[in-house]
């Protein structure tokens, strides 16, 4: 028991950088190719689990507008399925909406 939880910190502790290479790798792709490889789409859907796809969903329906203050700071408008407006912030991994709290802070679905 001991054992499994020093592998899962060991786990947690790496995932966050992991997501974050995986983010510049599906960056520097898209940039050169503007296309998305299933690889990378399946490797977003290992690290984040299902909230990966429903997240893509909304970016495709062009549903997310990327916000950037006078200071550089990013925020992120998503115009959610009931048409309501949500403010997500880069700095903190987390969105109001009641799909997060349920799939992310309930049910524990995501690796980060």
């Amino acid at each position: 028991m001991r054992e499994e939880k020093n592998e899962e910190k060991t786990m947690q502790s790496f995932l966050p950088a992991v997501a974050e290479q995986l983010f510049q790798d599906i960056k520097k792709t898209y940039d050169e190719t503007c296309q998305i490889p299933d690889d990378l789409l399946i490797a977003l859907k290992f690290v984040f689990g299902s909230c990966a796809l429903q997240a893509l969903d909304l970016v495709d329906q062009r549903s997310v507008t990327c916000l950037t203050s006078p200071t550089g700071r990013k925020a992120f408008q998503v115009v959610g399925g009931s048409g309501r407006l949500y403010t997500c912030f880069l700095s903190c991994h987390y969105c109001p909406c009641p799909a997060f709290a349920y799939t992310v802070l309930r049910r524990n679905q995501s690796l980060l």
